[in-house]
């Protein structure tokens, strides 16, 4: 038997001993469908957050869907009033937002639905912790939706859902902005921007928290999680090799979930592999009298774990645009002490090492930073907020460099009038940026996508206008143009990847707090 335990994958391995350990705890294995009626998760959009979902019509005319998750297939399936403990091992199926490919997504994980109380969340945060065990080891990040709610309680509604993302990105700039534009009291916004920062081992960042929330919600809910971490720590239940941190990031949608958050992470896997939650309000839409609580892991990539136990890398890695800012970003950190001087040589390479700081530098087209950032290739990275605006990675936005000044801006030939009555041509390079905006605006567009010298486009009559970066105004002047419209300011944003974040804290705290010095 152990001969054959041998040939079978890293992450099959994984799979199997979580099987059984979800097992001895009395969860019952459920086997579901791979198809599902298309209108559970057209109705349940955000629970899955605006998942893509595989559809196909079935030989009754039914739409029918490839299941893009496994919860709320249980929860529909699970009759009112019955108690329910059970794991499964599925595939789901969800669209790869980079590559525009969908992807099979290989699964685990257990669902406990009936009377759910402090007993029965203890032992699926227990079971959470062991299956980051299982997979070599990691981090288990936990949150309240108590939080979320109060922070978002000091917003305008039609603001919540920045909110949620600058809290996503760690963003205290973001947070500082959209307070300032809705009012927010500055003793509050000060608040916030030092709640959004703060993470880290759960039991000193419990105390500073503590000092720092006045809303009844907010106190509530971290001594909810604050009962459960001494729990889990009393009975033993925490693993040698797993760390439990309070981190305010993680969110989730407010209308589903009701209390109890948490994300996991492994080393070398660049996103989090492990999401679970309290999801009460899910079973009431559903007319269900039960409370849930559960979690899923993906097991695609878990083998880098289990390599990584094996290799050690010290270096921090940093990708840079090409040119001037990069220079400038060098020299940034060079001044704060944490880069050795004349590492960048006058020639055609692309990676710079300090052997005495133990740091990394690759060079980069601008528009790929945030790519090799969110694939974890680089630890760290500098972009433009346009940038990160059109692509949308999946990254941690820290800080505002204050560099590289400019806006997003609508310009026009300077005799332009709009003509009402046909769609407007809009020629651009950010069609991402520029679809959302005349989308709030209720404009109609047309667009025409371009990759350089947008100017010409008006000048040729292929546009009416462009939505392009501005800094001096200089070119648009000389060719006749001018701003109609603001979108958006822009500078240089530093960017983090979600593991180096976790696993390499107390480096990227020195870091941060040493470049914050030089601003």
């Amino acid at each position: 038997m152990e001969n054959l335990f041998s040939v079978l994958r890293p992450e099959e391995q994984i799979a199997l001993q979580l099987r059984g350990l979800y097992q001895w705890h009395g969860f019952q294995l459920y086997h579901l469908s791979s198809f599902e009626e298309y209108e559970l998760y057209s109705q349940n959009k955000k629970f899955i957050n605006e998942a893509e979902v595989i559809t196909f019509t079935g030989g009754d005319g039914r739409i029918m869907a490839l299941k893009p998750d496994i919860t709320l297939s249980i929860v529909k399936n699970t009759p009112p009033r019955e108690t329910r403990k059970v794991y499964y091992y599925e595939d789901v199926y969800r669209h790869d937002r980079q590559n525009g490919e969908y992807l099979r997504i290989h699964q685990t994980g257990l669902e406990y639905i009936g009377e759910i109380g402090q007993k029965e969340e203890l032992e699926v945060l227990h079971l959470a912790l062991e299956s980051l065990s299982v997979a070599g080891g990691g981090v288990l990040d936990i949150s309240h939706i108590g939080v979320l709610k109060a922070i978002c309680g000091l917003f305008p509604k039609e603001n919540h859902e920045d909110v949620i993302k600058a809290l996503q990105q760690k963003s205290p700039h973001i947070i500082r902005s959209l307070g300032e534009k809705t009012g927010v009291p500055e003793e509050k916004l000060k608040l916030l921007e030092e709640l959004i920062t703060l993470c880290g081992d759960f039991q000193q960042t419990y105390t500073k928290a503590s000092t720092i929330f006045t809303n009844p919600v907010a106190i509530a809910a971290i001594e909810e999680l604050k009962q459960l971490y001494d729990l889990l720590e009393k009975e033993g239940r925490i693993p040698k090799n797993v760390k439990i941190r309070l981190d305010f990031s993680i969110v989730n949608d407010a209308d589903y979930y009701s209390g109890l958050l948490f994300q996991g992470f492994v080393r070398k896997v660049n996103q989090a592999v492990l999401f679970g939650g309290r999801y009460d309000y899910l079973l009431q839409k559903q007319d269900k009298a039960q409370g849930g609580i559960g979690f899923g892991m993906y097991l695609n990539n878990l083998e880098r774990s289990v390599e990584a136990k094996e290799t050690t890398d010290d270096y921090l890695c940093f990708a840079l645009p090409k040119g001037r800012m990069a220079n400038s970003v060098y020299q940034l950190l060079v001044n704060a002490g944490l880069a050795s001087e004349n590492i960048f040589e006058d020639n055609r390479k692309l990676i710079f090492v300090d052997e005495e700081k133990k740091l990394k530098f690759f060079l980069v087209k601008p528009s790929d930073v945030a790519i090799y950032v969110e694939h974890g290739v680089a630890d760290i990275g500098v972009i433009g907020k346009d940038v990160l605006d059109e692509t949308e990675p999946n990254v941690l936005e820290l800080l505002d460099l204050g560099m590289a000044k400019c806006k997003m801006a609508v310009a026009a030939h300077k005799d332009f009038k709009q003509d009402n009555t046909r769609t407007l041509r809009v020629a651009t390079k950010y069609a991402n940026t520029t679809r959302k905006y005349f989308s709030r605006l209720g404009q109609a567009v047309e667009l025409i996508h371009l990759h350089g010298s947008i100017e010409l486009a008006p000048l040729l009559n292929l546009s009416d206008v462009i939505v392009d970066i501005v800094e001096t105004g200089t070119t648009l002047r000389e060719n006749d143009l001018t701003v109609i419209q603001d979108i958006a300011p822009s500078s240089a944003r530093l960017v983090v990847n979600h593991s180096t974040w976790r696993f390499k804290e107390e480096t990227m705290q020195t870091l941060l707090e040493k470049v914050k010095e030089q601003l």
